[in-house]
């Protein structure tokens, strides 16, 4: 079973985690407090931040929405994105990202990319510590391979830790942690909390093509993401979801998210949004569960990865 991860009063994780990318952002004040009210009423408890993100204002902000209910939470936030994962930027960087938040504890602290520069036993003595501390509770890895994960665990456990969570990019059309991660994270009991279950918006169905410039949301704005979901297929692979949803009666971005979730491994999926209302067709996935034949409709609509030896004839 992987790591039970609970709130500090003892209750369980939920089995969907809400991303506050996009606060103070994409996401004005009043948007972010109303998709954390919508995120509460639906019964989720984990909230997950970044000491990059925008700027700063996701960590204040999530603090303020927070604050009144602290114990009853897990909270998440990463370091180490930038400037590398030694003691000195881990330890300074938490330190904002804990005044931001404006909480003595962090439930997960994780690193946020892997740095190939400084050696794992720096940054696990640093992790270490916070955790001796009382500062942190569990360690999370974000964006490692697989062979960066199992490096981590032995690190980690030459000093009594433990790798609790990964996160992972994962949707119907990134699906290369299928072949690695997602095996070797049951093997090792660590918990999945996958991010950007919509494509960046392109499993939501509002994009008419590859081209498509004139449609707000990330692929249209940020090159990053265009690149990231620029080939052809993966928009043909959208455009067949939207298809098979209104089958269904229901949206592409509940299908995308509820696909997610159903994976054997019973991974937490991260929704995220701008507005309360675009929050809404993630949301409805919680209470989805999707049976084994539409589980496998949807994930016929993209090739799924060739396993690790590249052995096509054994599959």
């Amino acid at each position: 079973m992987p790591t039970t991860i609970t709130t500090p009063n003892g209750s369980p994780v939920s089995r969907f985690t809400f991303g506050t990318m996009q606060f103070g952002e994409r996401a004005s004040e009043t948007d972010s407090r109303q998709m954390f009210d919508a995120c509460r009423a639906a019964g989720i408890n984990h909230f997950d931040t970044a000491y990059v993100y925008t700027g700063g204002a996701s960590e204040t902000l999530l603090g303020e929405c927070a604050a009144s209910e602290r114990d009853d939470l897990v909270i998440a936030t990463k370091a180490a994105y930038q400037g590398g994962s030694g003691r000195e930027n881990i330890l300074g960087a938490f330190e904002v990202s804990r005044k931001r938040l404006r909480m003595d504890i962090v439930d997960i602290l994780y690193l946020h990319r892997f740095d190939p520069n400084t050696p794992l036993e720096e940054t696990f003595d640093t992790l270490a510590e916070l955790k001796s501390q009382g500062k942190i509770r569990y360690i999370g890895v974000s964006n490692f391979s697989a062979w960066q994960v199992m490096k981590a665990v032995a690190v980690a456990k030459d000093r009594g830790l433990t790798i609790d969570i990964l996160q992972p990019m994962y949707n119907l059309v990134k699906r290369q942690v299928e072949v690695e991660l997602l095996p070797m994270a049951k093997d090792q009991d660590i918990l999945v909390a996958p991010y950007s279950p919509l494509g960046g918006g392109l499993l939501t169905g509002k994009y008419s093509g590859i081209d498509n410039t004139g449609t707000v949301g990330r692929l249209a704005e940020d090159h990053r993401y265009h690149t990231r979901y620029g080939q052809e297929w993966m928009w043909q692979t959208a455009r067949d979801l939207t298809a098979l949803a209104r089958e269904h009666d229901m949206s592409p971005a509940t299908l995308a998210v509820a696909w997610v979730a159903a994976h054997p491994n019973k991974v937490n999926p991260i929704l995220s949004a701008r507005s309360a209302q675009q929050l809404q067709a993630s949301l409805q996935a919680i209470s989805i569960e999707l049976d084994a034949s539409l589980y496998a409709q949807i994930s016929a609509l993209s090739p799924a990865p060739a396993p690790a030896t590249d052995r096509l004839e054994e599959v």
